[in-house]
This record gives C-alpha cells, structure tokens and sequence, in this order.
C-alpha cells in the first residue's frame, strides 16, 4: 500500500489513495489510473470489490479515465449537529475526508464509521450537460440482497421511471437479479459477518436521482439515470402529472462549477444499526444558519382519506363538505391533535387548479373554525396545480391560514422533477408552510436543508391495504422496511388502524380498511416509524370508541430527543427506543411468527421508574384487535419481556418516578 500523502501535496505518480474511517475499522482504497475505481474494506472483511466511478459530459470530457491527480487534500471533522425536525435533538458527525484533485473536477470521499461516501465537483465553469454517470457497486461476493423492484409501468426499463417508489422487497441472491425491472434506492445487500451494507445517494437537489440495475449475472449492480425529458404533456391522475413523451440525450444540465450528490454506502455490524442511521441527513446541505425555523410545528394529523370520510352517528351526509371537516376537527381538537388534512377531493376534480374550490367547500369558514379550536389545516395539492402557480398558491393559503401542503403525484425522478421539490421546499419555507411529498422518490436530505420539508412518502404504505389482495403481506414489510427505506429519512406510512386484521382474516375494502396485524402493532409503529408528520389514518368515529387507544396516539411525540435501536433482524422483528424529554418510548415489532424479546434499558438514568405497556391481548392471535393495557413498575434489572402475537406489537411508556 503507498504512503500516505500528506495535506496539500502534490505529486506525478502515485495512483493508489486510502482513506479509513475515524474507527480504523472502515477502509476506501481508492485508485486513479486508467480509470477511476474504490473497494471498500470493513474489519478486514471486504464488501465492495473495484468500484469504477465516471462522469462524462457531452462535449466529450470525461471526470475520470486516463488523469494525473494534481493535488491530495485531507481533513477529519468531529463537530454536532443540532437537528431542526428529526429523530434525534443532536447527529455526531464525525468522519475522514479526502480530495483528489484533478484538472476539471475532483473527486471527494469520507469515511465515517457507519459508512463511506464520495462526490464529484465540478471546475467547469460554462454551462455544460451531463451525459451519463457510471455508479457501480461490485460487491465482494454473490451475497443475498433486499430489493424493491419498481411495480409501475413494466412493459419496459424505461418505463419504470415513472413510479411512485411504493413496492415491497424481494430476497434473493445478488446474480438472481430480475432483468424485467428496475430497483428503486434504498437497496440493502446481506454482507459478511452478519454486517449489512446499504446503497444509495444523498444531496440531490438539482440531478436526478438514480435507480439500480444488474447489466450480468454477476454481484455488481449498476446505476440507471432517467434522461432530462423533452417532451411533456399534460395528464396522468386526474390530469394533475407530466408525462414524458421522449427525453434528451443527457441527464442533467448544470451552469457551471457544483458539487454533485453524494452517492453512498452505509455499512452496520448488526441489523438494528442500520434503523438508526444518520449517514442521509450527515450529507445533505446545511439549512440556512440566519433563518428562523421556530414556526416548523411537527406533529400527528386527522386524516380523511384511507377511511373515505367514513364517520357515522351524525345528522349530515359525510364526504367532502364542511360539515365532516368541522367533525374532524372536533376530534382533533378534543384529543390535542395537531392538525386536520384535506385530502384529494377540495378542489375541482380535472381541472388541475388550486383556486378552483369544489362549492360544497367554504375554505375560509373552514380555517376560522380550525383557529378558534386551535387545530391547523394542510392541503392535498396535486403535483402540476401547485408547480403552474408555485408561488401565487403559497402566498394565497398562507395568507388564508393554512399550515402547509400535502404535494402527490410528482412519480418522476428526473432533473425537472427533483428541482421542483427544491422550488416547493424553498417556496413554502419563503410563506411559513409546511410541506409533506407524497407520490415521489426516497428522501435524499431535503429535510435538512429546508427543515419544512416535514415528511416523505415513497414507501409501501397502509394506504395501500384499502385495495391490495391478502397475498400482499405487509406485516413482513413493516419488519423490513425500517432496516432499509426508513434509512433514508422519514416516511409517512399513515398508521393507525382500528380495523385490525390477523393473517386470515384479513380483505380489502376501500370504505372500511383494515390492517394487517394487531392493534398493538399499529401503535408500536407511532414509535419505530419516523414521521414528523404523522397520520392517524382511521375514522374518528373509530378513534371515539377506541379512547385508550387513541389518548395514547395522540399523545406520543413525532420528533425525538434520542433514538437506541436495541435489537432486531430484517424481515423478523424490531425493537427501538426513543426518547422525548425525560420520557423514553420503547416499541416492537415481530412478523407472522409470535415471539418474546427481552428488551434491556440499562441504558436509562438511575432512578425507579413506571412503565405503562400496551400488549397483544391472550387472544390477539384470533381477534387481532385484542389488547391489554397495564402499569408496572420498571425491574430492578431494567429488563422488559416483549411477548407478541402472530403479526403483533408491543408499546411501553417509560417515565422517571419523583421528577421535579
């Protein structure tokens, strides 16, 4: 292995750079030759075998090939980050950088301990287009892999770019890789010594995002970009999407020198740790230091749209009129819910216009009624009516009153679309609304540049057990998916099922949803989900008959002070603790399988605590909506038994006895 090259040298031959994180346990060698490649080393198990890594623009320069490196930089940073809107009040970003230097561009790695990463910058000062760019992950064997497939659009690759990113996993080796389909980002890869290596990318605020692909039968897969769109039209849900009617021969264009987004390797040596991985929101840029986020309010939200405004007991017809909405603001407000949304359907169906109000619909009553009980509202906006008029619909609702926006049907991933969730980031911060994206890519950090930016769909969510068959199991997603998507950043799954369904008895039905599992599942998923805006999916003519339940909802945080992850496997259970103040909130999750975990919290202050626990009831394995609800005080050995059904939960709330 060559020396070291120290800070700011420069140097003709050397060609081999390594960089190890601040553990010394992570290793990146990187290589400049012929061409640009890494391997990845982890305790001295070897993940990612050579690497190549390119950029080439299309007046034909090329980041990469055949360069002398002019110049070496290093740095180490070990600095706290205090959080805005996120799991944790504080992110330790501790890590080792290296920058080589090449004529028109460099080329920048870090090394955490959880992770590598590396960047391309660009010193090319014209504007120019991006051609392609060649990421590849040549992992070290054909280890088995979690792969979400995109489900839309199959007829070919290049249809599949357009998607909403909701899919589930499939497991299989590396080489068993389905050449009919894409994969969306996050991907996990089962690596040696029980580690687990997760791929995807970080920073992205004007490029597209990219996808995955298997070109072999081989262990390495490859990046797939979609190209800039040249022709759009109109159309889609209810009019309210672009479609892309044919594309360029290029992937972005750029105006000139700019840092690329981070494409990234996070590596745990347990399961658990990679459900708490801060690597996403480390990258991303910083929000703006001078401005004030103080009015970001996170919280949970009435929603109307999975149980179909289904409320009963009334004297008037529900739907979508003012009537049902003040009754569901009367539930939030009577429960300390934060918000209420109006879903889909408040504004003219078609017409793709945000100022175009259905009549059964008086806005402004509906905005005073929600202020004077101390209840926000947010508004479902449809991708194109709020990008035709981005800034005019911002300025008009703030002025209204209204909270934020609920942004759907994007299902793109290219250049003009990822530029689009930066504007609407940037826009409603600029008026003070919140902005939740639905029907979009994975998080890549815009919620740490634009703290507004509250939540992300791009996730198989409950929404999706409103139609889908009982071989659609979502209860081995909802013990897969934290270990992967939830890596990435937040994830508005939209829990809170009172229908509550066991492996047999379950059935669709869009009026009166069920989910799969226990009721305690639905409330453990308040805790091991993030989700600073979060959904209580039900009726709250369900929720009214449910009050243990729905008390216990409405009052666990949505933002934490601390998240331990404390044990788990992917796709069989999980356990986390998070912690709000003083109170610490513990949750689990199993499978179809029962199952007893021990859950140690000797991680808590001294001190004798109580613990209120909701558990699968004796019978919950035939009545999934079976539960048991108990106080006790916390063992002397600070150790809890987790016993959960088939498809089950488990929630204790953990509170220090004799605090002042």
């Amino acid at each position: 292995m060559a020396a070291m090259i120290s800070a700011a040298s420069t140097f003709a031959a050397q060609r081999v750079y390594e960089l190890k994180s601040p553990d010394g346990k992570l290793s990146v060698v990187v290589e400049a030759g012929e061409g640009l490649s890494y391997t990845l080393s982890h305790d001295g198990d070897l993940l990612l075998d050579k690497s190549p890594l390119e950029m080439r623009l299309e007046d034909g320069t090329v980041f990469g090939g055949v360069q002398p490196v002019k110049k070496v930089t290093r740095r180490s940073v070990n600095e706290t980050l205090r959080t805005v809107v996120y799991k944790k009040a504080q992110v330790k970003d501790v890590f080792n950088e290296m920058t080589l230097k090449f004529k028109k561009f460099s080329l920048i790695f870090r090394a955490y301990d959880d992770g590598m990463a590396y960047r391309f910058v660009s010193h090319v000062k014209t504007p120019y287009n991006v051609e392609s760019e060649v990421v590849k992950f040549n992992f070290a064997q054909d280890w088995n892999m979690w792969a979400a497939y995109v489900t839309h659009n199959t007829h070919s690759l290049e249809g599949q770019y357009f998607t909403s990113n909701e899919a589930q996993y499939t497991y299989t080796p590396l080489s068993q890789w389905n050449k009919e389909r894409i994969a969306m980002l996050p991907l996990m890869v089962d690596g040696p010594s029980g580690k687990k290596i997760v791929v995807t990318e970080a920073d992205n605020r004007d490029y597209p995002c990219f996808y995955l692909y298997n070109y072999d039968e081989g262990k390495e897969l490859t990046s797939r970009f979609p190209a800039f769109p040249k022709e759009l039209t109109q159309g889609g849900h209810n009019n309210l999407q672009m479609i892309v009617e044919s594309r360029e021969g290029y992937i972005a264009k750029c105006e000139g020198e700019q840092a690329f987004p981070w494409r990234v390797v996070a590596v745990s040596e347990n399961d658990v740790q990679m459900a708490d991985n801060d690597m996403v929101y480390r990258l991303a840029a910083p929000s703006d230091p001078s401005a004030d986020w103080s009015w970001v309010k996170p919280g949970k939200v009435a929603w109307d749209w999975w149980n179909d405004w289904n409320i009963r007991g009334v004297d008037f017809k529900s739907g979508v009129n003012n009537d049902t909405y003040k009754f569901y603001i009367d539930f939030a407000s009577e429960y300390g819910i934060e918000y209420v949304i109006l879903d889909e359907g408040w504004s003219v169906n078609g017409a793709a216009d945000l100022f175009k109000v259905v009549p059964e619909i008086d806005l402004q009553e509906l905005v005073s009624y929600a202020d004077s009980k101390g209840v926000g509202l947010i508004l479902w906006a449809g991708y194109i009516a709020f990008e035709r008029d981005m800034e005019e619909v911002c300025r008009h609702y703030s002025e209204m009153g209204f909270k934020g926006f609920k942004i759907d049907f994007m299902d793109r991933a290219d250049q003009d679309v990822v530029d689009f969730h930066t504007r609407a980031a940037e826009t409603a911060a600029k008026y003070h609304m919140l902005v939740d994206f639905h029907g979009t890519y994975k998080p890549v950090g815009l919620h740490r540049t634009y703290p507004n930016v509250i939540n992300y769909e791009g996730v198989h969510g409950l929404e999706n057990m409103k139609w889908s068959p009982a071989s659609v199991d979502q209860v081995t997603y909802d013990v897969t998916v934290p270990y992967i998507r939830m890596m990435a950043g937040p994830m508005d799954y939209t829990q809170g099922a009172m229908r509550n369904a066991t492996r047999s008895s379950y059935y669709p039905s869009n009026s009166e949803p069920m989910s799969q599992g226990t009721r305690c599942r639905q409330l453990a998923q308040y805790i091991i989900f993030d989700s600073p805006l979060n959904m209580l999916c039900d009726s709250p003519s369900n929720y009214m008959q449910e009050k243990e339940c729905t008390e216990y909802i409405a009052a666990v945080p949505t933002v934490w002070d601390e998240t331990i992850g404390l044990d788990g496997k992917v796709g069989d259970y999980i356990a986390m603790a998070r912690r709000s103040g003083d109170t610490w909130y513990v949750g689990a999750l199993t499978d179809w399988d029962e199952r007893t975990l021990v859950l140690d919290l000797n991680f808590l202050p001294e001190g004798d605590y109580c613990v209120e626990i909701f558990r699968d009831g004796v019978n919950a394995h035939r009545s999934a909506r079976d539960y048991a609800k108990e106080c006790v005080d916390l063992p002397a050995d600070r150790k809890l038994t987790a016993v959960m059904a088939p498809g089950g939960g488990y929630v204790a709330k953990v509170v220090r006895k004799n605090v002042k």
